[in-house]
């Protein structure tokens, strides 16, 4: 009797796994924190967390340099030198695993200090020293074009 309640649960999650790809296209999705569309102002916060300056030629602010000059060539954002004066705070952070490697953009509140979004990127690992910096680079670029996709989105939802 067992064997065949089992089979028949089988059969019957076999018959709904085709549909929960609909499921999920037909969900609403979740809302971006209003502050995410609305901002005008950013600062970007230079911790350097877990940043290895042995992995990378360019030292400890090489990250949040990039970062900047990507986020300054944009021109999406006006760019504050104090948290204070920004809608929101980017932080970009290295972030390593035992198998992976990701640089890690926090986009905090200013005001509370609250993470609204957390958004990871992979770094490709390389063997020399040039690969390295290459895949470091396109990390970056990554990193903040996926920025540019996430704050196209419309902000849904009262927050």
């Amino acid at each position: 009797m067992l064997k065949v309640r089992f089979v028949a649960a089988s059969l019957g999650l076999a018959m709904m796994l085709p549909t929960v790809p609909a499921l999920i296209a037909q969900m609403p999705a979740a809302p971006l924190p209003s502050q995410m569309v609305t901002a005008k102002k950013v600062f970007i916060a230079n911790t350097g967390r877990g940043f290895d300056s042995s992995a990378w030629t360019g030292g400890h602010d090489r990250m949040y340099n990039q970062f900047y000059a990507a986020m300054n060539s944009w021109g999406r954002y006006e760019l504050v030198s104090a948290p204070g004066d920004a809608d929101l705070v980017l932080d970009v952070n290295v972030v390593h695993d035992s198998l992976a490697l990701e640089l890690e953009l926090e986009i905090l509140d200013p005001k509370t200090g609250i993470v609204l979004w957390t958004h990871y990127e992979p770094v490709k690992i390389a063997v020399s020293q040039k690969n390295r910096d290459q895949n470091f680079d396109d990390t970056i670029y990554k990193l903040t074009a996926d920025l540019k996709t996430l704050t196209a989105q419309p902000a849904t939802g009262a927050n």
